[in-house]
């Protein structure tokens, strides 16, 4: 089955299994989710993931979440940028998410990166998502 939209279904996957108070949810696995997963653990939403081989070329990958108190830490996470409408931003138009508590997560040409490590590169470059 083809998506049309993979980090889409990544990060419904991640909402969902917060709301049903899993431990971790699967995720079919590419560069691009491993990247962002890489950000949000750095930035610290998820306890961790690891990459496990199904069989030979299928990998995926499973996101281990991380609650605060029995509440989830990811209040709200969206994508910004679809298949349909891509969104761009210079580094001087990018908003703060929640005036600085939540993050972006921007691909640049350095990479995927949060808003704060793009500010700090002055890099700008295609909003994927907001985390809060």
């Amino acid at each position: 089955m083809s998506l049309s939209d993979p980090l889409g279904d990544m990060l419904t996957r991640i909402r969902n299994g917060q709301r049903a108070h899993m431990t971790s949810v699967d995720s079919p696995a590419s560069k691009l989710r491993t990247s962002v997963l890489e950000v949000l653990k750095r930035e610290g939403y998820i306890r961790g993931y690891f990459q496990e081989e199904l069989r030979p070329g299928i990998a995926q990958l499973r996101i281990e979440l991380k609650y605060h108190e029995g509440e989830p830490v990811i209040k709200t996470i969206s994508r910004v940028s679809k298949p349909g409408r891509r969104v761009y931003s210079k580094i001087k138009d990018l908003p703060r998410v929640y005036n600085g508590l939540g993050i972006s997560i921007l691909s640049t040409p350095r990479g995927v990166m949060s808003d704060n490590e793009a500010r700090a590169a002055n890099v700008g470059g295609e909003v994927l998502c907001r985390v809060f």
